[in-house]
């Protein structure tokens, strides 16, 4: 008998929330990834899916030829069951789960297991470099101490909105959207500094595995990357008494779309200037682009990102409907805006 409808989603976003707001289990929000050789991908995920719903596994992983790449959340009594599934793959046995800062329950509303070319968009030729021979990976105690030094180069590799909330201080952040991006631009930028000694960091470190393994194939000498990126970075100096070095807040692709590592505000509200860090997406949803706001113009704006989409939704249902078709927020055309980030120029799984 097909079964294969079983293994995705069959519920609207309403009953969603409604189920998950009927829980009564808290939830522990976490993320995982292993680069690996995946023969059969759509097997792969299909076994994952089937197992793991088992477990009430919320959230979205990726999977490809080249591994796997995961975040999500987890009722709480079931994350030791969990992690001994998981364990179960062989070539997932000892993967280290980055438990959230701020693990709130409600960060995911389904799970989502896509197969995909790759579980990070690099724009890459992976025939070219070993991804296995990467950079070497620093604690939070051995980051410090780099950092402390003068002749240290520090490149933050994720987008300009995840670094517009949070960085460690001095880091290089480059101005790009997506990641296949910051590559070329990084490389370009250090081409005459190849025996410096350069820390990297991410989110949870994936995307930094596989850039330090390109760059040392094109001739970078020194190239280390922080272990388990600024979740484990941050989880560390709180185990340990350390000095935090990363400043401000951690972008998430969830629902939550940021933790706050320290108190620090080091971005500002994007439509009066004012210092804050509160990213959201705009409610009109005929726009949805990602941006700061602060709670003063949250509230004159209703969390919209202007006042003409503040206008907008205040029209009934019916008349957003018909005039979204023919309206253009933020120079995108409704139905062709871009993902959450990309489309604001002041400010995305991993």
């Amino acid at each position: 008998m097909d079964r294969s409808h079983e293994l995705r989603n069959l519920l609207s976003r309403e009953d969603l929330q409604a189920r998950l707001d009927a829980e009564t289990e808290p939830r522990t929000t976490l993320s995982f990834y292993r680069y690996a050789h995946i023969a059969d991908p759509q097997a792969f995920r299909d076994a994952c899916y089937a197992r793991w719903s088992e477990f009430g596994v919320l959230g979205r992983i990726y999977i490809a030829t080249e591994g796997i790449n995961g975040q999500f959340s987890v009722p709480s009594p079931r994350l030791e069951a969990f992690r001994e599934a998981l364990y179960s793959v062989p070539f997932l046995k000892d993967t280290r789960l980055n438990i959230a800062i701020e693990a709130r329950a409600k960060s995911f509303l389904k799970l989502i297991v896509r197969v995909r070319p790759k579980i990070v968009a690099d724009g890459l030729d992976d025939a070219t470099f070993d991804v296995t021979k990467r950079g070497r990976h620093l604690n939070a105690r051995q980051v410090n101490e780099l950092l402390d030094r003068n002749d240290t180069i520090v490149v933050d590799m994720r987008n300009h909105y995840e670094s517009a909330v949070g960085y460690f201080a001095g880091a290089i952040r480059p101005e790009v959207t997506n990641f296949r991006d910051i590559l070329p631009v990084v490389e370009e930028l250090l081409e005459d500094k190849k025996d410096r000694e350069i820390v990297m960091y991410c989110t949870g470190g994936i995307r930094c595995e596989k850039a330090s393994a390109y760059y040392l194939h094109r001739g970078f000498e020194r190239v280390s990357m922080v272990d388990g990126g600024i979740i484990e970075y941050a989880r560390q100096c709180e185990r340990e008494g350390l000095e935090k070095k990363y400043v401000g807040k951690n972008f998430v692709f969830d629902e939550r779309l940021g933790e706050r590592i320290t108190d620090d505000v080091v971005s500002h509200c994007q439509q009066c200037g004012r210092p804050g860090d509160r990213q959201l997406d705009c409610r009109n949803k005929a726009c949805h682009i990602l941006f700061i706001q602060c709670d003063s113009c949250a509230a004159e704006y209703h969390d919209c990102c202007s006042a003409e989409c503040r206008d907008f939704t205040e029209l009934p249902v019916e008349e957003q409907a018909r005039l979204a078709p023919s309206k253009t927020f933020n120079g995108q055309r409704y139905g062709k805006a871009m993902p959450s980030g990309e489309a604001v120029s002041a400010s995305p799984l991993v």
